[in-house]
């Protein structure tokens, strides 16, 4: 398939309507039937306001996070589309993928 990879990039900290944004964006992901969406914690960043951002010993809180999504056209329009109408102040980077997948589920439906 043609599409889309959307990465976000917020901190830990970072909150829409009262829930992590991370959280809120992989529920946000499962509500519309999209293909997934999974989160990446990082050590250490810089955002947007030139402040170091990172995942202290004692405290998470402005721990770096983004969230990466495959998506076709119309899933992503459909998404920034509910991103909009929901009042979403996120940063993203869109970038044209091919995804898919290959060979066939084993029916093992996870964990070891």
């Amino acid at each position: 398939m043609k599409g889309f990879q959307i990465t976000f990039f917020t901190q830990q900290d970072r909150r829409h309507h009262g829930k992590p944004v991370a959280d809120w964006l992989v529920h946000l992901a499962k509500e519309m039937g999209l293909h997934g969406a999974t989160v990446y914690a990082g050590a250490e960043g810089v955002g947007h306001h030139h402040r170091i951002h990172s995942a202290g010993f004692f405290e998470l809180a402005d721990q770096p996070l983004s969230i990466v999504m495959a998506l076709t056209t119309d899933e992503a329009d459909r998404l920034f589309e509910r991103l909009r109408a929901e009042g979403a102040h996120l940063f993203y980077v869109k970038t044209p993928v091919e995804f898919g997948i290959l060979g066939e589920e084993d029916g093992d439906s996870g964990g070891a």
